[in-house]
C-alpha cells in the first residue's frame, strides 16, 4: 500500500513565517514547505531585517515585535500571493519605507480590498502603477488599530492579513467583513495565531482581535491538503490505495474535504488521529458539488471528471478566476484539448464524460478513451493545473506539459514522486 510522504502545507508555513516574524523571541518551524513560494516569503522577511535560519528540517526566526529591522527595503514577492498580501500588512506595523513588488504573474493578481482596508486604518499606502495592484509602497509608522469593513470575497487571504495584523496594531483590531471565501483558510489563521499566544474571537461577521503581540514558539508544519489531493485522486481513479500520514482527524486544513468528494464519487475513505486512507473501488460517479471552501481543489476534481460515470458539476468556484491564473477556462481549454465536453459560466464547470471526441471515457473508472492520448497540456505557468492534470495523465496515455517545471512554486519533487506513486497503482 503506498504511503506517500507529502511536503508541509504552504498556507501554513506562509503564516507561520508571518507569527514567528511577529513574535516576541526565536521561534523554531519544523518541516516547513521548502518551495518557490515559501523561501519567496523567507527572502522577503531577510530583505526586511529579519534574520532566518534554515536547516534541512527546521527554520528558526528571530522576532521583532516591533517590526522590521530596517528603515527602507525593496521586497520581491515573486509568484507567492501569501508573501505580496501578507508581508505588506507585517511592514506596515513597523516605521520605515518599504516598496513591494512581484511578478508579472503576481501583479495582475488582485489587492485593492486589502489596501483600501489598511488605507481606512491609516496606512500610508501607495499604488506605483496600476491601483490595487503590485507594485506598492507603504511609508509605516505603525496601526493604531479600531474597526474596518472588508470584501473578502476574492480571497480569504486578505481576511487573513489583518487579522495577523490585528496583535500588531495599538488598539487591536475589529475586522466586519461582507464577504468571504475559503472560510476554512481563516480558520487556520485564527487557530495558528492563538497558538502563538493572539487573542482572537468571532461575533458573527465581526472578527476580534485583542492588542498584545504573539510570543515565540516551537510550530510543527502539518502536510499540504490541497497537495495531497493529487494523491488521493490518484488512488480513487486507478483503483489503487494511497495513505498519507500526518493528515488525519486533528488536520488544520480545510482542502482535506476533498475526500469527502471522492467518497461521494465512489471511493473508500479513512481518517484517524494517524493520518487519511482513500482507496479506489473501480468506479467514479458523477456529482454535482459546492466547493467554495476547498477551491484549491477544483482543478483536481476537473481533471478526473472525464473518467466519471456521469456529468460532474463544481459550482461556487468564481474565486478560482482570479489565482495564478484563471483556473476555471484553463480547466475547460484543457479538457476541451483531450475531447472532453465541458461548459462553464461566471462560478461553475460542467464537465460531461459522454460528449465530445472522448466519449464514452467515463464508463467505469479508470476507463481509457483514444481521444484522451497524447495531449499537450497548457499549464499557464499555474503548479495546481499541471499537478491535477499529471493525474488525468495516469489514463490518458502520452500527455504532456508545456512548463513542466512550474510545480515548484509549491512542490519541486512533485514529478518525480508522482511517477514513484505511478508505479504503485494499477495499471
Amino acid at each position: 500500500m503506498p504511503v506517500v510522504d507529502i511536503p508541509g502545507s504552504k498556507s501554513i508555513t506562509a503564516r507561520a513565517l508571518f507569527l514567528a516574524a511577529a513574535a516576541d523571541g526565536v521561534t523554531t518551524l519544523r518541516r516547513p514547505l521548502r518551495s518557490d513560494d515559501t523561501e519567496g516569503f523567507a527572502e522577503g522577511l531577510t530583505r526586511l531585517g529579519y534574520r532566518v535560519g534554515r536547516t534541512p528540517d527546521a527554520w528558526q526566526i528571530d522576532g521583532r515585535p516591533d517590526g522590521p529591522a530596517v528603515a527602507e527595503a525593496d521586497v520581491y514577492c515573486r509568484d507567492g500571493a501569501t508573501t505580496a498580501r501578507f508581508l505588506p500588512t507585517l511592514a506596515a506595523a513597523g516605521h520605515g519605507s518599504f516598496r513591494f513588488d512581484a511578478s508579472p504573474q503576481m501583479r495582475r493578481r488582485p489587492l485593492q480590498p486589502l489596501t483600501r482596508a489598511l488605507r481606512d486604518l491609516g496606512v500610508d499606502l501607495r499604488h506605483e502603477e496600476a491601483e490595487g495592484h503590485h507594485p506598492l509602497r507603504i511609508e509605516a509608522a505603525g496601526v493604531e488599530g479600531g474597526e474596518v469593513v472588508l470584501d473578502a470575497g476574492q480571497s480569504s487571504q486578505y481576511l487573513t492579513a489583518l487579522l495577523l495584523l490585528g496583535p500588531l496594531a495599538r488598539k487591536g483590531l475589529r475586522v466586519r467583513v461582507t464577504d468571504l471565501v475559503s472560510a476554512p483558510y481563516v480558520e487556520i489563521t485564527i487557530a495558528m495565531m492563538r497558538e502563538f499566544g493572539a487573542e482572537v474571537r468571532t461575533e458573527g461577521s465581526v472578527h476580534v482581535v485583542a492588542p498584545g503581540g504573539y510570543r515565540a514558539t516551537t510550530y510543527g508544519i502539518e502536510p499540504d491538503a490541497s497537495t495531497a489531493s493529487y494523491f488521493f485522486a490518484a488512488a480513487a481513479l486507478t483503483g489503487g490505495e494511497v495513505t498519507v500520514p500526518g493528515l488525519g482527524t486533528g488536520a488544520l486544513q480545510g482542502d482535506l474535504g476533498f475526500v469527502d468528494v471522492l467518497r461521494r464519487m465512489g471511493a473508500e475513505v479513512e481518517t484517524d488521529a494517524r493520518g487519511t486512507r482513500v482507496r479506489g473501488t473501480g468506479e467514479l460517479r458523477g456529482l454535482t458539488v459546492n466547493m467554495r471552501d476547498i477551491s484549491d481543489t477544483m482543478p483536481t476534481l476537473a481533471a478526473i471528471a472525464p473518467f466519471a460515470s456521469g456529468p460532474v458539476r463544481i459550482e461556487d468556484v468564481g474565486n478560482t478566476r482570479v489565482k495564478e491564473c484563471d483556473r476555471l477556462e484553463a480547466c475547460a481549454e484543457n479538457l476541451r484539448r483531450l475531447g472532453v465536453g465541458v461548459e462553464t459560466g461566471p462560478d461553475w464547470i460542467e464537465i460531461r464524460p459522454g460528449e465530445g471526441a472522448g466519449a464514452g471515457a467515463g464508463a467505469r473508472a479508470g476507463a481509457g478513451a483514444s481521444g484522451l492520448a497524447g495531449t499537450e497540456i497548457k499549464s499557464y505557468g499555474d503548479h495546481r493545473v499541471v499537478m491535477s492534470f499529471a493525474v488525468a495523465g495516469l489514463r490518458a496515455p502520452g500527455m504532456s506539459f508545456d512548463d513542466p517545471g512550474c510545480v515548484r512554486k509549491t512542490f519541486p519533487g512533485f514529478h518525480e514522486a508522482f511517477e514513484v506513486l505511478r508505479g504503485q497503482l494499477p495499471g
